[in-house]
């Protein structure tokens, strides 16, 4: 008798199961993605963290050579402290035999050397105002640029154009910068302190002039490259306040670490950015605050040379006690 085979036959997904199937990978992608931010993030800091440190290591090399750290920048004698046309060189030129780029700034030795006599207030120091180093101002470094940074490939296109982005500058000190050079001591702040800075316009201290203590003052602050190319914040070599170094920015309406409000930092042909915590007046000067794209705080190298986090919304007069090397004052923060 003939019997029949039966055929046995595969049941595919229904189109329910499937969009289950759908949902729930979407579910764990969307529990995965932040994790892995939250990893690469934190890899990044870890990477930000160690370019302080190499730099805290480069300034106290300086400083074992020239018994100072190195100025904020140079300005030559009848010079304006903010003619971006005629400033002299950065501490970020001055370290770079530190951080094993001599090959880069041995070329421009010479020229640097002129500046620097130049910048002395005696007319026999000699010098003259040789800017040949400025043709430095493209290179790409990578020890001062933050990893975080989206705008670090950006060129600043002032005076002559081409400036390089960096994301660390000088502390200049939290008060203002003019009376700050040459090693002054301007007061301000909520409270009137002291407010002298540790890298000044023509003037590096000794780290027995950081009378605060040096574990306890700020010596290199991080800060943001401007976001398009007329803003010239974050270029390692243009030494104005927010592009190579902060100064004045514990006061008025520069409240603190990545402080939202417009207007706070103070530089020709910036732009006003307070929706990314980066409000700038155009046509100001004198004014940068620290900033970063690290999740709610700044990274700073302290005069030690040691790397701390400041979060955001720390008090305006504490954060002014923090970048002051002689206020006198005691902070603590969480």
């Amino acid at each position: 008798m003939f019997t029949p085979l039966h055929r046995t036959r595969s049941r595919g997904f229904t189109l329910i199961e499937l969009l289950v199937v759908i949902a729930i990978i979407a579910i764990l992608i969307g529990l995965l993605l932040p994790a892995v931010q939250k990893v690469r993030e934190a890899a990044a800091r870890m990477s930000c963290s160690n370019n302080l440190k190499q730099l805290g290591i480069a300034c106290h090399s300086y400083h074992d050579t020239n018994g100072t750290l190195p100025p904020a920048y140079y300005v030559g004698r009848g010079i304006g402290i903010n003619d971006e046309n005629n400033i002299g060189p950065t501490w970020t030129v001055l370290i770079l035999p530190y951080i094993e780029q001599d090959n880069l700034s041995r070329p421009y030795q010479t020229s640097i050397s002129n500046y620097q006599a130049y910048s002395n207030t005696n007319p026999s120091a000699g010098g003259s105002n040789d800017q040949g180093w400025r043709a430095i101002r493209g290179a790409t470094i990578k020890t001062y640029r933050c990893p975080s940074e989206s705008n670090v490939d950006v060129l600043g296109n002032r005076n002559i154009g081409g400036w390089a982005r960096g994301n660390y500058g000088a502390n200049q000190g939290p008060s203002d910068p003019g009376t700050a050079a040459n090693g002054g001591t301007p007061y301000g702040g909520p409270n009137g302190y002291a407010g002298g800075g540790v890298m000044c316009i023509n003037w590096g201290a000794g780290l027995n002039r950081i009378e605060d203590g040096s574990s306890n003052t700020i010596m290199i602050n991080h800060l943001r490259a401007g976001p398009a190319a007329n803003d010239m914040r974050g270029t390692w070599a243009f030494g104005l306040p927010g592009c190579a170094t902060t100064a004045n920015h514990a006061v008025g309406d520069a409240y603190g670490p990545n402080d939202t409000g417009c207007c706070s930092d103070d530089l020709s042909g910036c732009n006003d950015r307070p929706d990314i915590a980066m409000g700038c007046w155009n046509g100001g000067w004198g004014q940068g605050e620290a900033r970063s794209a690290h999740t709610g705080q700044v990274l700073a190298a302290m005069g030690d040379g040691s790397v701390r986090g400041f979060r955001n919304g720390i008090s305006q007069a504490t954060w002014y006690i923090i970048n002051s090397r002689n206020d006198g004052q005691n902070w603590s923060v969480n």
